[in-house]
């Protein structure tokens, strides 16, 4: 199987998750009636409606995506080893022609080289239709992975009174974020306390 079978669940589907609400966020100047200066008014953490994820470490380490990728690894593994047991059968009947053509007629080698080609082609098209079924269980899973994470979020962000969630990662679009604004850890911890939980329920013998 190519490599262009290997796994694309990646950061790429995060980007779309995180606007949760509109961004809200912003100094305020006023005059300081005593000096008259401009005086910059920053809001305090507890006033802070913005924070971000990082979405390296997120799928690093939620234990959601772990089990994706390992059922995706199998899968691709079980559709790769199929594909070359098909491969090497039809690369068997290749020889033994070569090595018996001698022995047959001018129309029984036309014959047995037109079945070969034929083969050759099913093959080719079987190969595609693996990588699309692999494709399609990427897509599958990619859509479930946001959904998790998307509904964690809103849910997150509401009760920590957030407007918006980013993700800060390397080639994201945000050079700098403050260390404090990062809720990873906190997000990691719902996230994977919520899978656990999910895991034992669906465990419990049905009553």
């Amino acid at each position: 199987m190519k490599n262009n079978l290997s796994i694309t669940l990646n950061v790429v589907l995060l980007i779309a998750v995180v606007v949760l609400y509109i961004l809200h966020f912003s100094g305020k100047s006023s005059h300081d009636e005593d000096s008259g200066e401009v005086v910059e008014h920053m809001a305090s953490p507890e006033d802070l409606s913005i924070a971000y994820v990082n979405s390296d470490s997120l799928l690093k380490n939620y234990d959601f995506f772990k089990s994706l990728e390992k059922q995706l690894i199998a899968k691709r593994d079980k559709l790769t080893s199929e594909y070359q047991n098909r491969a090497e059968g039809l690369q068997k009947e290749i020889a033994n022609f070569q090595s018996t053509s001698g022995n047959m007629t001018i129309s029984q080698a036309r014959a047995v080289e037109e079945d070969l080609r034929n083969k050759q082609q099913n093959l080719m098209m079987y190969q595609e239709q693996l990588g699309q079924q692999l494709r399609e269980e990427e897509a599958k899973m990619n859509t479930e992975l946001y959904d998790k994470v998307s509904e964690y979020l809103k849910s997150y962000g509401t009760n920590e009174n957030l407007k918006i969630v980013l993700t800060y990662t390397k080639g994201s679009g945000v050079l700098y974020a403050n260390e404090g604004l990062d809720i990873t850890t906190q997000v990691l911890d719902g996230l994977n306390t919520a899978y656990s939980e999910g895991q034992k329920s669906a465990a419990k013998p049905a009553k």
